[in-house]
């Protein structure tokens, strides 16, 4: 019987001591600030998830934004593909990558002409839960949830 006791307190323990996960939100905008560093010209940049802006001579393409609940400390991500367009009009992968929002140099666009970096995200695609999954409310019942969006590798 001690033992049993002895466990049980041993496991409640051990769930007290684990950190509390946030649950990431998927946005559908990626809001980026691009800068030419010639004319010293900064432009916002808000983009539509899987589409392709344009800044001077870069294209933009984000493919997924993360955000978080804004009751838990900020942490916004982005995953996003730069090309550049040469001279003779091919195009060039010059970024591949995360960009975070909270620390803009820690995975930058390295470029000798422009820098870009993440401001946020917007316009999430459901409401922050504060507890695990939940199915997705905007489905009527009996019918199957959308499908998710699978990143390209």
């Amino acid at each position: 019987m001690r033992m049993r006791q002895f466990l049980l307190i041993v496991g409640l323990l051990g769930l007290l001591g684990l950190p509390a996960r946030a649950q990431r939100i998927e946005n559908t905008i990626a809001n980026f600030a691009a800068l030419d560093k010639v004319s010293a010209g900064v432009r916002q940049l808000p983009i539509q998830l899987n589409q392709t802006a344009e800044f001077r001579t870069l294209k933009i393409t984000p493919r997924i934004c993360y955000t978080r609940d804004p009751k838990e400390p900020p942490r916004t991500s982005t995953f996003v593909e730069v090309d550049e367009v040469l001279f003779d009009g091919k195009e060039k992968r010059i970024f591949t990558g995360w960009m975070f929002a909270e620390s803009p140099g820690l995975n930058p666009l390295v470029h000798p002409v422009f820098d870009l970096w993440l401001t946020g995200c917007s316009q999430p695609q459901r409401a922050p839960t504060s507890k695990g999954p939940a199915p997705d409310a905007a489905s009527p019942p009996g019918e199957p949830p959308p499908p998710r969006r699978r990143v390209p590798r």
